[in-house]
């Protein structure tokens, strides 16, 4: 059952994985347990010390981790001074497998959502033998297409909130994607464009996860600091299509046969539609996809739905 604080770690650190970064990471659970590891939404929306409850924390060991320029990891992705150079899919994979030899783990259980599902997904298929199992929620591979329709396709479903998001542009960039563009002004020398093109992402953020009933708006969008961080984040991740080749994650989803997994995916979910996980499904045949009817972009019945594959791929 979740608890209002969220869980309290019994181990932690701040990991120097190279290039000036260092990455914050906890470990929940029984020190003893099943090994599991979360990859966090975003990019750059950091964990919670609520998610350990998904869990089964008498029988799972949680490793949970800042991402490169994020929550408790250090540089901050909103800091004046912010390179996000060496922040790509690979320099991400590359800190789990140092967090994984760290904690002397030989094959862990994957939870990924939203964003952490692109992530858990390049890392199982460049390293599937660290992998026992995998649950991913709200899946989306970050492919130029998933990212085209997410700035541009989906206005047609919200058209009066894109129209907001896409007039904040100016002129002078109207002529690039809209992720090109914000991606620009997010790094603007004025920091008052910067903050207004923060501020105009995260507006659009929150309104393209809010088809499912009972939507309600993030406070953590209300805060100046994580705009700007996030909306960097995000912006450098997706207009370089998570650094993947072109419908890597689909194409090489066959890897994983042979490991077992669950796809767990709200039918209410325009920010990232059914089709992918279903494709996914296809190709990785050893996964089962659960569809909840109820949810979009979370909600509804989708933290249970996890809670039960986590249980499952426990035994």
């Amino acid at each position: 059952m979740n608890k209002p604080n969220g869980s309290e770690p019994n181990d932690s650190g701040l990991m120097t994985v190279g290039d000036g970064h260092r990455v914050h990471w906890e470990c929940h659970g029984n020190p003893n347990g099943k090994p599991a590891v979360y990859f966090h939404g975003g990019p750059g929306g950091g964990f919670n010390r609520r998610i350990p409850y998904m869990f089964d924390l008498q029988t799972y060991r949680v490793l949970l981790f800042d991402q490169r320029g994020c929550g408790q990891s250090r540089p901050l992705a909103n800091e004046a001074d912010a390179d996000l150079s060496a922040n790509t899919t690979h320099h991400l994979i590359s800190d789990i497998e140092l967090l994984r030899e760290h904690l002397g783990v030989d094959q862990w259980t994957l939870l990924g959502l939203s964003w952490g599902t692109t992530l858990g997904l390049a890392y199982a298929q460049m390293h599937p033998t660290r992998v026992a199992s995998a649950v991913f929620g709200l899946v989306t591979t970050t492919s130029q297409r998933e990212v085209a329709w997410i700035t541009e396709g989906v206005g047609r479903i919200f058209p009066r909130e894109w129209e907001r998001f896409a007039s904040a542009v100016p002129d002078h960039l109207c002529d690039r994607p809209l992720v090109d563009a914000y991606a620009e002004l997010l790094f603007d020398p004025d920091a008052q464009v910067q903050a207004g093109a923060a501020k105009a992402w995260c507006l659009w953020e929150d309104a393209h996860v809010s088809l499912a009933p009972g939507h309600k708006p993030k406070a953590r969008y209300q805060d100046p600091a994580f705009r700007l961080l996030f909306a960097r984040l995000v912006t450098h991740y997706w207009r370089h299509s998570a650094f993947l080749e072109p419908d890597q994650l689909l194409r090489d989803a066959a890897i994983l046969n042979g490991i077992p997994g669950v796809l767990i995916h709200g039918r209410y979910d325009v920010s990232g539609p059914l089709e992918t996980a279903w494709q996914l499904s296809q190709r990785w045949t050893t996964s089962h996809l659960e569809v909840i009817d109820d949810a979009g972009h979370g909600g509804g019945g989708f933290g249970d739905a996890v809670k039960t594959a986590l249980i499952e791929m426990s035994r």
